[in-house]
């Protein structure tokens, strides 16, 4: 059995995935700003603004999942947030090479969170594959920061980085919050509604990470949507179907999203499709590949 060092680990994936892990015999580390033994977890301590880790996180370590980073949507985008979001992702993956080279600790795998917005919060046409180029927009350079430090590790061990788009889950993340209006019967599309949301259901996820942590022919960039990826008007309009709630008001206008979360709004007014054929290529089969079974999933229907 494995010993995986997970950072971000108390959040929506990283705990999910440290259940799974467990239940099949691995040891997990976390790494968080206190130290603490909880199901069978040892966190240890690190602080990325006075660069400290402590080096037994190490300790028989054989894989390092890096879901660390500050919330994209937690805040408005300011000059000084976006440069905490970016330096939350390089900064805690530089500061965790540093450590490892410092140990000349063997590593097995390096899989790190991703974005998916990688390409950029537009809306097109054009069906993006992992060998597209990045996007230029503000999102596209937090997501092309993220990768570029991560790929420093590749000298060093596999490296795998997971593309990952809107994450479904009952709890956590950003779908109770969408689905907040639609639950009181106030769902409507956002700006022209046309807008393209690619998903994954939490539980596909973690079996993604899993695959991925110990299948060693399997490097680089992974698209992680399902192949169902729907408008935003047909997403919430299935997920009103999903909770037995009506759908009839208009669209909300983007403006007003602009005005309320300026450059963020992006996210929520634009949107477009990535392929997945190259995970599907590695023989990955989703449980929910499609939108409706999904959401039903999450209401318990």
């Amino acid at each position: 059995m494995a010993t995986i060092l997970i950072t971000g680990g108390s959040g929506l994936i990283g705990s999910a995935l440290s259940k799974v892990l467990l239940a099949k015999g691995h040891r997990v580390h976390h790494l968080g700003r206190t130290v603490r033994q909880v199901d069978g977890i040892h966190t240890y301590r690190w602080d990325l603004r006075s660069g400290f880790v402590d080096p037994a996180c190490l300790e028989s370590v054989s894989h390092i999942v890096h879901l660390a980073g500050a919330g994209i949507a937690d805040r408005p985008w300011t000059d000084r947030r976006v440069d905490e979001l970016i330096e939350s992702r390089t900064g805690s993956a530089h500061l965790l090479l540093r450590t490892v080279q410092a140990k000349k600790h063997p590593i097995t795998a390096f899989v790190s969170a991703a974005g998916i917005n990688y390409y950029g919060a537009i809306t097109t046409d054009h069906v993006f594959t992992e060998t597209d180029a990045p996007g230029t927009d503000t999102i596209a350079r937090i997501s092309t920061a993220w990768e570029t430090a991560v790929d420093e590790w590749m000298p060093l061990t596999r490296v795998v980085k997971l593309r990952t788009p809107i994450v479904l889950a009952q709890h956590g993340g950003a779908f109770p919050k969408l689905a907040m209006p639609v639950k009181f019967g106030l769902g409507a599309a956002l700006g022209s509604g046309d807008q393209w949301m690619p998903w994954v259901h939490l539980d596909d996820l973690v079996r993604i990470y899993e695959r991925v942590l110990f299948n060693s022919t399997m490097s680089g960039a992974y698209n992680v949507n399902t192949t169902d990826t729907v408008t935003n008007k047909v997403f919430l309009k299935t997920l009103a179907k999903a909770m037995g709630r009506p759908f009839f008001l208009p669209n909300v206008p983007g403006f007003l999203l602009r005005i309320a979360l300026g450059e963020m709004a992006e996210l929520l007014l634009r949107g477009s499709r990535a392929s997945n054929a190259r995970l599907l290529g590695a023989e990955f089969q989703f449980q929910y590949p499609e939108l409706g079974p999904a959401l039903e999933n999450l209401m318990g229907t």
